[in-house]
Parts: C-alpha cells; sequence; structure tokens
C-alpha cells in the first residue's frame, strides 16, 4: 500500500494533458473574447452593406 501511496504521489504522466488542456481553455477564452469586441462593428458594417442594398 506505501508503494502504491509513493507511486501516486511521483507520477507526471498526465501533467502534461492537464496543461494542454489548461491552455486550450485560455485560446478559447481569449477567442470568445475577442469575438465579443469585434461582433458589434461586425454587424455595423453588415447592416450598412443591407441597407444600401
Amino acid at each position: 500500500m506505501n508503494n502504491a501511496i509513493t507511486w501516486f504521489k511521483n507520477e507526471e504522466s498526465g501533467q502534461g494533458l492537464v496543461e494542454y488542456g489548461l491552455i486550450i481553455a485560455l485560446i478559447a477564452v481569449v477567442c470568445i473574447a475577442a469575438l465579443e469586441a469585434m461582433g458589434t462593428g461586425v454587424r455595423g458594417k453588415l447592416e450598412q452593406i443591407t441597407n444600401k442594398l
């Protein structure tokens, strides 16, 4: 039992997967924020184009 506890404490193979997950989550948050910020400007331009047509 003691060997299993030390093995779990020293095991780091899942660490890379967690780091990739955090990076993907951060990228998703940044993309959502950028699209929200650009959304109103793009919507206004598309409305202008629609009105001109």
